[in-house]
């Protein structure tokens, strides 16, 4: 069964669509990647989902049904803007929060203390939030995202002011929530994390699903028939099959003739005795992915 399941729904501002049609489920145990440009309607469906808006028309079953203040803490929500109390001390605010979603004042203690160790914030359990960095402050809210244990964790760009060390801390923490069966709903504008992170995506632009699948197979779908070549060897100025290339870092992006097939061009590598220590069709990467949807281009056929 879907953890969430999100059928047809659709919300205006006035005579503004925010959400037009869209549908998509997100099952337990996958990071699934909630993606589109600046004000393609992402915030307003996580609004939706989470209840804070109803939509005009549609559905959303959250654990199977509808909505419930039960449910509701069995949720984890990261809010791109933070929304921790900036008066009170870290430690204190955390506790404070985590009893709001359940948990009582020991176990919440006990759970604030483990997390702040491991994000490397108990030096800072005694500083008001406002005195924090903007990467501590979003370590803090992390933490209350996850204290109580969700089911289910809604972050949007949970990555933002953090540096490379505790980046990596933030995704090993989300592939541990995966491993565990839990569900994850990824909202971020870096493309390479979503690359790395998520099982499948949905991608939204002007309030409408533009595309929505298992990310690998959205990438081969916008493959083309470019290839990357690693070889030590310089090559040939003309390669039978090949209409140009280009020279990368470390190796060649080769473009094919018309119906040229990769395994041709390989075959004339060989022949030419050109040593081949990669040869693959070239993937494009979710940025590339993500310019061509919104720009309106076409998958390859």
């Amino acid at each position: 069964m879907s953890t969430i399941q999100v059928e047809n729904i659709v919300k205006s501002f006035g005579s503004q669509r925010a959400v037009d049609g869209v549908n998509f489920e997100v099952n337990p145990g996958e990071i699934f990647g909630l993606l589109g440009p600046n004000g393609a309607g992402k915030t307003t469906t996580i609004r939706i989902i989470l209840d804070i808006f109803k939509p005009d028309s549609g559905n959303v079953a959250i654990l199977g049904g509808p909505m419930t203040e039960d449910k509701k803490n069995r949720i984890g929500y990261l809010p791109e803007e933070r929304g921790l109390y900036q008066e009170i001390k870290l430690e204190q605010c955390l506790v404070y929060l985590a009893t709001l979603k359940g948990l009582s004042k020991a176990e919440a203690n006990k759970r604030v203390s483990e997390y702040l160790e491991r994000f490397d914030l108990a030096d800072s359990r005694k500083k008001k939030l406002k005195e924090l960095s903007k990467g501590m402050q979003q370590k803090a809210q992390l933490i209350v995202t996850l204290v109580h244990e969700p089911e289910i964790l809604i972050i949007d760009e949970p990555f933002s002011a953090l540096d490379p060390v505790n980046t990596q801390m933030v995704k090993d923490l989300l592939l541990e929530q995966r491993a565990k069966g839990r569900t994850i709903v990824l909202c971020t504008h870096q493309m390479h994390q979503v690359e790395e992170l998520c099982d499948r995506i949905v991608l939204i632009d002007k309030g409408k699903a533009m595309l929505y699948g298992d990310l690998n197979e959205i990438r081969r779908q916008y493959a083309g028939q470019d290839l990357i070549l690693r070889t030590p060897t310089l090559l040939p100025a003309t390669i039978p099959g090949v209409s140009s290339y280009l020279r990368t870092n470390g190796g060649y992006h080769l473009k094919l003739a018309a119906g040229t097939a990769p395994q041709a061009v390989l075959a004339e590598l060989v022949k030419e005795n050109i040593l081949v220590e990669q040869f693959e069709i070239a993937m494009p990467t979710m940025d590339e992915i993500f310019i061509r949807v919104v720009t309106g281009e076409t998958p390859n056929e």
